[in-house]
């Protein structure tokens, strides 16, 4: 079986209104109130690959940007509308399926002075922790695994709102960022430019624009 086959979910048969995004104002104490109508999401979901992005970016040389995504990755999402921190989400992704636009680029990004894709045909994200950090901002704390090495991050996740499309999918909206230091995970090329800057930052900005989609119920 691909790991990576892409397995279209089962549509509602008598899909629900999407429920309005309501009052997350901070009660007295300064927590942030779970919004009730957000019960109505609690579920499994999984990542839709038509309409999402797992992406980075990094400066280059120091003048540019260069921003790329992984094509192939599959996920495990759950969310829990009443009690976030019951959620819980897994993404893994294939390495060689790394984008930026420019082939050279891939083969060298897939390379040993990178990924390694060889030696490590996947990364994964698992989440350890979910809470409630604004009124629509979902802070999930997971560890990352890259080239066997895993160190903790934090992703903010912001809802985007929730809908039932014309085919009778329930769909959920989110994007999130986080940004770490490659070489913490072993990325470690360190090519230097003529004046003494890097041609490539330690930084990385990952980029999780997800639309996700409700999973079919288990048996």
């Amino acid at each position: 079986m691909n790991l990576f086959n892409r397995v279209a979910p089962s549509r509602r048969s008598a899909p629900s209104p999407a429920p309005a995004f309501g009052d997350t104002r901070p009660n007295s104490t300064g927590a942030v109130l779970v919004d009730p109508a957000l019960a109505g999401l609690t579920g499994e979901w999984m990542i839709d690959p038509a309409h999402s992005a797992i992406g980075f970016s990094v400066r280059h040389a120091m003048v540019s940007t260069v921003r790329g995504y992984f094509a192939e990755y599959r996920s495990s999402l759950v969310f829990d509308g009443r009690d976030p921190a019951r959620s819980r989400a897994e993404i893994v992704i294939s390495t060689a399926s790394v984008r930026t636009g420019v082939e050279q680029r891939d083969v060298h990004l897939m390379g040993r002075d990178f990924l390694d894709v060889r030696a490590y045909p996947q990364m994964r994200f698992t989440s350890t922790a979910v809470q409630l950090a604004e009124a629509d901002v979902y802070r999930m704390t997971g560890d990352l695994t890259i080239k066997k090495v895993t160190r903790p991050v934090v992703l903010d996740l912001t809802y985007i709102g929730h809908v039932v499309d014309p085919f009778g999918y329930e769909r959920v909206g989110f994007d999130g960022t986080t940004t770490i230091n490659r070489t913490e995970w072993g990325l470690t090329y360190d090519s230097r430019l003529a004046e003494g800057g890097a041609m490539v930052s330690e930084k990385v900005r990952l980029q999780f624009d997800i639309a996700a989609i409700r999973a079919e119920p288990s048996a």
